[in-house]
């Protein structure tokens, strides 16, 4: 049983093995359209199985049936298959052709060449077939390259590596799950990480494309979509993704891509996806020549999408090599062209030229496009003018392989209410550091989109920045200047410094605590003059009372009982979902109520309880769920699978079968709450050795050091290096030679002995873990087909939600630790006055001064 998460480990495992120093944004080009003619393969010959009326046959039967049938029926065949598909592939070409030859030691890399223009030479001589013209030009896959390999040896043998990744995988079945369209937009993903700056081609980073999507998602009734830098199309997907499933299938895709090897990618990606061909109008052309698309009947209008979304190339130069001029269309609204040292703006307005009256568009751009001045200053000032920029979104720096520096997502409207605000947010210090990347969580994502869909201003996050403002600024909308951005640095208070004291505004100013727990904190620091306290306990003793005060335990007790009524509704759910479940969709109704219930609770952060439950689906319900769906909750529990490893290295390395592992139950939990008395008694010996290691180690320093009983008895027996340098353990052999030279009954000799025994000790209790490792790894092995539906039960529970409740409950502590915190900062800080420091000061020069004094001087 595979699943997404399966399918995606595997291959690009198998991604990063296979093409050794090959560039990444190269590689993916042939492993991408590779997978993609097996997707192509497969959809022929279900829809000659189909249309066949054959059964469940196997697919070695499949295509010898579809072999003979082509040989009697031809053209004819031909013809059906393509009516169904818009394509076919003919039975000598096809993928399984492929593989059989590999397995026959037939193969040739010439077959595949001669595969891929097979099928553009059958696409070309069809007039309806456009969207897949092309797919497979040299241009894209050149099965030439050297960089496949140096010799043609070479490159049959990683070709045929590549082509057998991709062999047991039912792209059909796959495809119809949505699993196959994941992986691909997974792979493409990491190809982008590993490509460094040439990602930026083909790549919008998830998290980016989650925020625009959602965004204009919420656009009502979307029937089109335009991506003028469509890219690799991922942000088309995204954005249909978060649509209805009833508007999704009226929805229709354009784009348009310059790069003709991004184009190929652009409609593979959006074909398996499962877009319809009479659903997607793809272009390979330049965004920023002539228009497209256009319509003929309204040269001055152009075609009107209900939304767009683009991440164009930043600040591209000499970008008007077509000699536009401002009396284009797209233009026009300017009343100016952008510079041509910056084609920021140009991309920006052709988008908002096919932008439809009640349509949202979204476009990620460079910070400069928000105060940059010259033409550009008055493209910005003419756009605010006609009141169609709504939203400017700050995001942090290092989010895009292709660039360190921080970007904007900019939303356009044409129907703005008149004197509607430009909403302003600040979001650039939400995110975690993954690897090199500065990564949005879901946290962040949503508290943006809510943010947007609210128009609420939040201090230092979020700001509705008037027609009055903004004309004061003269136009510029850089973020700082309409989002101040909280300080956490308290300012230093001289008088405090001076005669001690905590000031008074800066305990006031800690409105959790206040609002909390006032009772505790007044009692909590005595006046010592107008203005400033002490605090009269120590700082463990105030964070016990305020974490055990009626009202904070009462909290916890409300959010407990919250937290324990959304587990035990969604682990019902859970485990009954089925093929018919939308798991997307649970996943989103999970999220919200979480958020919603969470919310409900002063000072407790419900973006923090999201992003908890948004954990469990990526650490678990993801995969899990999909399982479930396939088969049932109590069977997938008692499913095992091979447990396969990597053995060897280089031309050697290969994959091993070591024992199996739960499907769905991890191995290790089975042990912990299973198997306890075996697991103690494991953990009981490996400490028995520690205590050995440890007792080995005091003899080893001891035998170190000269003139001691222990060196004149056990040097000798200490490992030396090749420099003869004594190291950090005794040698065996050298232990048992030197025993038989020492007299018995000598301090020498028992020493030795002791040395002896405590290495024999640690070989026989070593071999007892292993044992016992080994044997309690068969148990748990043969316990998972064996599982009980309570065990079961008990196991994935606590794999699922075993520290969720917990871990919400603690969120009422967070903002009230976080005061205690300042608390402590400010009594260190004040700790001490100056008058005290220069005392001791002074009392530190004195006593220099005298021991100065006592100092002699020997000529």
């Amino acid at each position: 049983m595979i699943t997404s998460e399966d399918i995606k480990r595997r291959l690009w495992d198998g991604a990063t093995e296979l093409r050794g120093s090959m560039d990444a944004s190269r590689y993916k080009d042939y492993m991408l359209g590779l997978m993609f003619y097996k997707f192509l393969s497969d959809k022929t010959l279900e829809t000659f199985r189909n249309t066949a009326g054959l059964g469940r046959i196997s697919e070695a039967d499949l295509v010898e049936e579809y072999s003979q049938n082509h040989e009697e029926l031809g053209e004819e065949l031909d013809k059906m298959i393509q009516r169904v598909l818009g394509y076919f592939v003919a039975p000598e070409y096809l993928y399984q052709k492929w593989i059989k030859d590999i397995n026959t030691g037939d193969f040739e890399v010439q077959k595949v060449t001669d595969s891929l223009n097979s099928f553009e030479k059958t696409i070309a001589v069809t007039g309806d077939s456009a969207d897949f013209k092309g797919l497979f030009s040299s241009s894209t896959l050149d099965l030439t390259d050297t960089a496949l390999g140096s010799n043609l040896n070479e490159r049959s043998k990683n070709i045929k590596a590549l082509i057998n990744l991709f062999v047991d995988l039912d792209m059909v079945a796959l495809q119809k799950s949505d699993v196959l369209g994941d992986a691909y937009e997974y792979l493409i993903g990491q190809f982008a990480m590993e490509s460094g700056k040439k990602a930026g081609e083909f790549y919008t980073p998830r998290q980016v494309s989650e925020v625009m999507a959602q965004i204009v998602a919420k656009t009502s009734n979307i029937q089109s979509i335009y991506d003028p830098t469509v890219g690799s199309g991922s942000l088309l997907l995204t954005v249909g993704k978060h649509l209805s499933k009833e508007a999704q299938k009226d929805l229709s895709y354009y784009g348009q891509e310059k790069n003709t090897a991004t184009y190929n990618l652009t409609r593979m990606n959006l074909l398996l996806h499962g877009v319809r061909p009479e659903k997607m109008t793809v272009r390979n052309g330049d965004t920023l020549g002539y228009d497209w698309p256009e319509d003929p009947s309204q040269p001055n209008v152009g075609v009107q999408f209900d939304a767009v979304v683009m991440n164009p190339p930043y600040s591209v130069k000499d970008w008007n090599k077509a000699g536009l001029k401002v009396s284009d269309p797209r233009f026009e609204i300017a009343g100016t062209l952008p510079p041509d040292s910056k084609g920021d703006f140009a991309f920006l307005l052709h988008g908002l030229f096919h932008l439809g009256t009640n349509g949202t568009m979204a476009i990620v751009l460079p910070h400069g496009v928000l105060f940059r001045g010259g033409s550009e200053g008055e493209i910005r000032q003419r756009l605010l003018e006609k009141n169609q920029i709504d939203t400017i979104i700050g995001l942090p720096s290092g989010m895009f392989t292709n660039t360190g520096i921080p970007v904007i997502v900019m939303i356009l409207k044409k129907n703005r209410a008149v004197g509607e605000p430009v909403l302003v947010i600040d979001a650039s210090r939400g995110f975690t550091k993954v690897g090199k990347q500065n990564v949005l969580q879901e946290k962040d994502i949503a508290k943006i989109v809510d943010t947007y869909s609210s128009r609420s201003e939040i201090q230092g996050y979020s700001h509705l920045a008037t027609r009055e403002e903004i004309v004061a600024n003269e136009w510029n909308m850089n973020i700082p200047r309409y989002v101040e951005a909280d300080n956490d640095e308290i300012a230093q208070d001289v008088d405090a410094h001076l005669f001690g004291g905590i000031p008074k505004s800066n305990i006031d100013e800690l409105t959790v605590l206040n609002k909390s727990v006032p009772e505790v904190i007044t009692s909590s620091f005595d006046k010592v003059r107008d203005g400033y306290v002490v605090s009269n306990r120590p700082i463990d003793q105030l964070t016990e009372q305020v974490i055990n005060a009626p009202q904070v335990l009462a909290k916890n007790d409300e959010v407990r009982k919250i937290a324990e009524r959304f587990v035990a509704k969604y682990w019902d759910i859970l485990r009954h979902v089925n093929l018919e479940s939308d798991l997307t969709n649970l996943m989103s109704e999970m999220l919200f109520e979480i958020k919603s219930e969470i919310s409900k609770i002063e000072f407790v952060d419900a973006y923090s309880a999201y992003q908890i439950v948004a954990e469990i689906w990526k650490d678990s319900l993801t995969k899990d769920s999909e399982l479930i769906a396939a088969s049932d909750f109590y069977t997938i529990g008692r499913t095992r699978e091979p447990n396969m490893v990597s053995k060897g290295s280089g031309k050697n390395k290969r994959q091993e079968q070591d024992g199996w592992i739960g499907t769905l139950v991890p191995n290790e939990l089975i042990s912990k709450r299973l198997f306890s008395a075996e697991q103690e008694e494991i953990e009981n010996l490996k400490n028995k050795v520690q205590e050995i290691d440890s007792e080995l180690a005091e003899l080893v320093e001891a035998a170190k050091v000269e003139d001691s009983e222990e060196y004149d008895a056990l040097y000798e027996s200490i490992k030396k290096n090749n420099d003869d340098e004594p190291q950090d353990v005794f040698e065996n052999k050298t232990v048992k030679t030197e025993l038989k030279k020492a007299q018995k009954g000598t301090a020498e000799y028992e020493l030795l002995k002791r040395v002896e025994k405590l290495l024999s000790d640690k070989g026989t209790t070593n071999k007892s873990i292993k044992d016992k490792e080994r044997q309690l790894k068969e148990e748990v092995e043969a316990k998972i087909e064996n599982l009980t539906n309570k065990e079961i039960d008990t196991l994935v529970y606590e794999k699922w939600f075993g520290k969720t409740v917990d871990a919400l409950v603690r969120l009422v502590e967070q903002p009230l630790r976080a005061e205690l915190a300042t608390i402590d900062l400010l009594e260190k800080r004040y700790a001490q006055t100056l008058n005290e420091i220069d005392a001791q000061i002074s009392e530190l020069e004195k006593s220099f001064e005298a021991l100065a004094s006592e100092l002699v001087v020997i000529q």
